[in-house]
This record gives C-alpha cells, structure tokens and sequence, in this order.
C-alpha cells in the first residue's frame, strides 16, 4: 500500500493533485490486513485524508468479492462514476464492478405501462412530465431515475412508475424480461465489485421481504463508508412498519388490477369503499396528538383506538374480498398477498404489550407511520456479521468518543473489533481557530436563539458573510433566520425554501451568503474554498427528548445499573457535533473559524469530553482574536 500511494507510485505519478499522505497510506495496510484476515475493522479517517483510495486500492488489489456501501445515493454515484474509474484506471485493474441501488430507484416498465392506461393524473405538468418519463423509457439503459432530471426527485409520478417488494409481479411481470431491477441485480450478482448504500444493504441484510438477498452473501469483505450512520440506519430496517402511503398505494393498485380484469371492478369496489375513508378519519384524529410518540398515547385516546379498529376491519375485508377473485389474475393474487400481509403486520403493531421492541407512532403532513423498533441491535447485527463469514470494515471521519470507539463498537456488537483512529493531515493550528461567545444564558433561556445571532453577527461583517449557521432544532433556525433578515447586507439561503442541493449552489455561487441549517446540513456537506470561513453551532446537538424509541432505550440502560447520559446521551452528541465542525475546514487551503455557542462546554464536566473530540485548533474567547484571524486570512 506504501509502494502504490507513496510519493514514488502510480497514483503520485498519474492522478492531477494527489499529494501522497502517510495517515492514507496507514489505514490502506489497516483495510489491505483486514480484507486477507477477514476480521473487523474500525477505523476513523479525519477530513482530508483520502479515504476514499484508502479503501478502494486495498479493494481491488486483493481481487475479492468486495461490497462498498455509502451513506447516501450521492456518495453511491460519486464513488462509482468518478473515484472506482480514476483508481481501476491507475491500477489497471480488471475486475468487474457494478452499481446497484434499492428497487425504487429503476423504472418499472409495467407500471408505468398501467399508469399510461389509466391516464388518471393531477395537471398539465404531470402529463408533460409523465411524456418525458415514457421517451426516456425507449433510451434508458440502466433505468436508474437518476438519469432523468428534469423530473424532480419528489414528484408524485416516481412512487406510480417504479416498484416496491409489496407490488412487484416478480418472474410473473409480462415485462420481466426487459426489467430494469432484474439487469441491475443479475449485473451486481455476476460483478467483483459492488457499490451500494446503506439502506439497501440493511434491506438486503435485514431480508425485508424479498429484497436483494441473494445479491450480498457470498461477499469476502463488506466496506461501508460513512459508518457512524449505521446505527440509526440499522434500527430502522430491523423495524417492522406501516403507513398511510402504503395501504393507499394498496387501494390505488387493486383499482388499476381491476382495470384488467372484467367485472372484477363492481365486485370489489364494495370491499374497497371503506379503506381510503377510514385512513383520512384515522390521520384526523391523529391531528390532536403529538407529532411523535409512544403507544401509550394512542392507548390513551379512545377516538383514535376506534378509527384504527375500522382501519383493521376495513383492511380484512379487503383482503378476504381479494381471496375470492385472486386466482382471475396475478395481479389480484399480488395485491391479496399484500392486504394478508398488512393486516398481519398491523395487527402485530397494535400488541402494544410486545417488550422486544419499541411501538411507536409518527404523524407528517401526508400521513401516518406506526413502527415496531428493537431496543437492542447488537445482538442481530453480530449474527448477521457471524453468518457472512467476510471482513466487515466502517469507516468515517466520526466514529470515536475522545479517541476511544467503545460506544460505536457496543451499538453494532462488535466485540473486540481492530481499530484505527488517524487524524486529519491539515495544519488545524494554522487553519483554524474556535470561538467560544462569552456570557449567552443557558440554551433553555426563551431569548437563547436572539442572543446567539446577536452574538454572531460581528462575525459576519468580519468574514464578509461565507457562513454556515447550523441549529439544532427547526424552531431556532425559523427565529434566527426572522432575527437576520434586513440586519445582514449578506444573501440568506434558508434550509426548507429550496431543495437542498439548489441551496448549495447558489451559496457557491454567491460568494458571500449565509446559509442557515438543521439536521441535514450538519453531514455530508461540502463548501471548500473561499465561499465558506465561518460555520456556527447553535447547541450541542444532543437528541430530541421527546423520540420514543431513545427515550425507551435510555430507560433500559438506567434499568441496567448505568447513567444512560454518559452512556449513551453524550456520545451520540459528540459524534453528531463532530460532524457539524467537519464543515469547516475541507481542504489544504481552507481557513476559517468555527463559533461554539453553547456556555455548557464550559460550564459542565462533560463539555471538556466535546472540546476533546474536535480537531486540535486554538480556542479563544475574545472577539477580537476572531476579526485578527479573519483579517490576516483575507
């Protein structure tokens, strides 16, 4: 690994601006060792230190079944169109690759074919972009919907004209030999290397249905990037669920299936009559409860336990109606199937009395969710690792608690795994520097977010705006964005008035934009160069107490002898927080300052467990040091 990307090899000589570096080198012989032992891996890589190669050069050198996985569709084709090419190039490699991405994501050729028939759509713009979809159908190679982007990525037509475990016809589709899904699974299956994403390989390994299981066994070492992800991730597809989307999305296709078959319409509309009704009467009254919460609170209120015994009512009737007509097409027996399936699985949901798991409930503006999440993932995760017999490597920049990875290692059950802990190569002393604001109340203080702007706002003239501001709740950015607007002589790009990729761009482009954020822009955000010197942190980002599945977990630690705040609370954050300072600082000639609003860091024991996990930078409490350092970088 040395020899390859040293400053004497191939990549040195051949790729545009590779510098070589010896903490890429070091963990390339951590993944090469653990790929040929078949043992796990845990190894942390600060920003910049080219990961990425890191693991790909070990991957293809050691000519083994290899899965990457990424934490997002982004990174997935990042990886695949652009870094597998640049390295199999150097390299000379000759292995197979292939993309494969979960079945939602390629055309379905029948479904869209029924949709074409039916011709029921909303406007003008949906025929328009329903033409576009059919056109590009007849040149597509791959399918994938990715290709197609002057159809937005949440229109309504995508979720009509693509499959899921529950709807798809299987080998029995009369498109099954020009399918998409097929060609992408028979490819991934004959490749030596496989890129994925998380959430189809947990659907995979989870064996949701009839996924992709036989794509991944077989596989001599799993990568999986982005790691510090998988927890959340994995508790999600070890979840049992069902929502408002899907018992419609029932209804709608035993319509369509009835389009085709004579009479089957005027037989079954009675059975279907009452579902679609009784959904909307269950999704009003889950308008009085809280947005998230446990079973008990359903429980608790007699209205919406009654609306969901007419929900299961009316889901059995349905099904027992689909019963006596499934053998007149294979449509019907698929959507019978599915009505089976959905009633069982509700009817497990509503056990609010099952101790293995977590029952729980979400409202969103288009519907409802009701899940069954496992207090413990440890336990599957290990037998899953146990039963693929390969590697199993994770990898990311935010994985470790104060340099140690005890708490990743006991979320995923990893016993005593191989770990690695590099730090980033860039000159933090010199890039960087942390601003602690001095005398903010407490975070609990009502005027918190305007103190917090009031604070800042000096910063900005001094860094002529190029600033991220990210909070930790949806609420603060709403009142900070209110408390900048006409204070700033800067471009405001606000997080929910525009996707999130277009928010980006035009920050860019901008030259000297603040750009306000939660949740999703505290990861996998990348601004470097001169557009981006300042990045603010409202809070320290611990989770929403009112989350059921934590708020259970913790009572399960605090049963077990333990402070589930240390445990648990604190190094959930001190990741999370990690993230949002890798902002920053993205590249060798990236400078900036990072503003830490929030007085806990000094003021309790644990803020110094924060302070330690960050990239060793100076830290100040004097504006004044903050407009030197932005003054000599300008």
């Amino acid at each position: 690994m040395e020899a390859l990307l040293g400053p004497d090899g191939p990549f040195a000589r051949e790729v545009p601006g590779f510098v070589p570096r010896a903490v890429q080198q070091a963990m390339a012989g951590a993944v090469a060792a653990a790929i040929d032992e078949r043992h796990a891996l845990v190894a942390e890589a600060g920003t910049g230190t080219g990961k990425t190669f890191a693991y790909l050069v070990p991957a293809l050198v050691s000519g083994r079944r290899i899965i990457v996985s990424t934490g997002t569709k982004a990174l997935q084709d990042q990886l695949f169109h652009r870094d597998l090419p640049r390295v199999r190039s150097v390299l000379g490699a000759r292995l197979s690759a292939a993309l494969l991405k979960g079945r939602a994501n390629y055309l379905c050729l029948h479904r869209l074919d029924q949709l074409r028939k039916d011709g029921r759509l909303a406007s003008r713009e949906e025929v328009a972009r329903l033409g576009a979809i059919h056109a590009w159908s007849t040149a597509t190679a791959s399918g994938d919907r990715a290709e197609l982007a002057e159809v937005p990525e949440d229109s309504p037509l995508w979720p009509r004209v693509t499959s899921t475990t529950d709807n798809c016809l299987g080998s029995e589709c009369p498109m099954f030999a020009d399918c998409f899904v097929v060609r992408a699974r028979r490819a991934a299956q004959e490749a030596d290397l496989v890129v994925v994403n998380h959430h189809l390989l947990f659907a995979d390994l989870a064996i949701k249905q009839e996924g992709f299981g036989e794509i991944l066994p077989g596989a001599h070492a799993f990568i999986l990037d982005e790691a510090h992800q998988i927890p959340e991730l994995a508790g999600q597809f070890f979840s049992i669920s069902l929502g408002m989307r899907q018992l419609g999305e029932l209804a709608q296709d035993t319509l369509a299936e009835c389009a085709g078959v004579s009479g089957a319409l005027a037989l079954l509309q009675p059975a279907l009559d009452p579902l679609m009704p009784a959904l909307r009467r269950l999704r009003l009254e889950f308008e009085r409860l809280p947005a998230k919460g446990a079973f008990s609170v359903i429980e608790g209120d007699a209205a919406v336990m009654r609306e969901l015994d007419a929900l299961r009512d009316a889901l059995a009737g349905l099904a027992d109606a689909l019963e006596r007509h499934a053998e007149r097409s294979r449509g019907l027996a698929a959507v019978h199937e599915r009505a089976l399936g959905f009633a069982a699985r509700l009817a497990h949901l509503l056990d609010g009395n099952a101790r293995d798991a977590v029952h729980w409930y979400e409202v969103s503006a288009h519907g409802f969710m009701l899940h069954a999440t496992p207090l413990d993932l440890a336990g599957p995760l290990r037998e899953l690792r146990e039963q693929s017999r390969a590697a199993w490597i994770f990898t990311s920049a935010t994985l470790s608690v104060d340099r140690r990875f005890d708490h990743f290692s006991r979320q995923l059950g990893l016993d005593d795994p191989h770990t690695l802990a590099l730090d980033s190569p860039f000159d933090y002393a010199r890039q960087a520097l942390a601003w602690l604001p001095p005398d903010l109340p407490e975070p609990s203080d009502p005027a918190y977010t305007d103190r917090v702007v009031d604070a800042v706002l000096p910063v900005l003239e001094a860094s002529n705006g190029r600033a991220f501001l990210l909070f930790t709740s949806h609420r603060a950015l709403r009142r900070a964005a209110e408390r900048l607007e006409g204070r700033v002589p800067y471009p405001l790009f606000v997080q929910g008035t525009a996707p999130r990729h277009r928010l980006l761009e035009e920050f860019r482009a901008s030259g000297n934009g603040v750009l306000l954020g939660a949740a999703s822009f505290w990861e996998g955000v990348d601004v470097a160069g001169e557009a981006l010197g300042v990045v603010v942190i409202d809070k320290l980002p611990f989770a929403a107490p009112d989350d059921p599945v934590l708020v259970a977990r913790l009572e399960a630690l605090r049963d077990a002898g333990l402070n589930a705040f240390t445990e648990w609370q604190v190094p959930n954050a001190v990741i999370a927080l990690k993230q949002g300072a890798g902002r920053l600082i993205r590249d060798i000639h990236d400078r900036g300052v990072l503003v830490l609003c929030d007085p806990r860091l000094s003021t309790k024991g644990y803020g110094r467990q924060f302070l330690a996990s960050l990239p060793p930078m100076p830290r100040t409490r004097r504006l004044d040091d903050v407009r030197r350092f932005l003054a000599d970088g300008a």
